[in-house]
């Protein structure tokens, strides 16, 4: 139960750090890009937390005991998501803003070897937190919706990156 509330106090925190990081990015010249799929992304993320609780509670799967190596991989992509959300710094958000006057596109920490880590890491974290709670549908089912959602997000944020690239 306590991965719950972890990962809902997590993911308000992040809402919350998306926000100030919004409000930041626009106040100096950021423009915020139209994305039609931004509600389907946050509501999938928060239907995948009720599924998640609903089907590992309904197969009484809380009663079983966490396999600790998925708790590990769990943690260490915690850690990746950390890291990603630190290298980007104000600039990290769940939205598309850029800055193509005054910003530069990040290719350090995880941006060297990967494009769009963070899109990687949930699509991890979806599997593990399911296969953790034995909620297979779960774990079947919103890695495919997030892999759909990511066909139109990704080329929506290059096209936006692209503009770095232009100056």
């Amino acid at each position: 139960m306590s991965i719950f509330i972890y990962l809902i106090v997590v993911r308000l925190y992040e809402l919350g750090l998306a926000r100030k990081n919004e409000a930041y990015q626009l106040k100096h010249g950021g423009i915020l890009i139209s994305d039609p799929y931004y509600h389907w992304i946050v509501f999938i993320h928060l239907l995948f937390l009720i599924s998640l609780i609903v089907e590992s509670y309904t197969s009484h799967q809380w009663q079983q005991s966490t396999p600790w190596l998925l708790f590990a991989i769990f943690i260490v992509l915690q850690l990746c998501r950390v890291y990603v959300i630190k290298t980007l710094g104000r600039l990290w958000n769940t939205k598309v803003i850029i800055n193509p006057t005054n910003g530069e596109r990040v290719t350090n920490g995880l941006f060297r070897w990967i494009k769009h880590p963070n899109y990687w890491i949930v699509f991890f974290e979806f599997i593990c937190l399911s296969l953790m709670f034995h909620a297979y549908m779960t774990a079947v089912i919103f890695p495919l919706l997030h892999v759909a959602l990511m066909t139109k997000r990704i080329p929506l944020e290059n096209r936006a990156l692209s503009l770095y690239d232009e100056k």
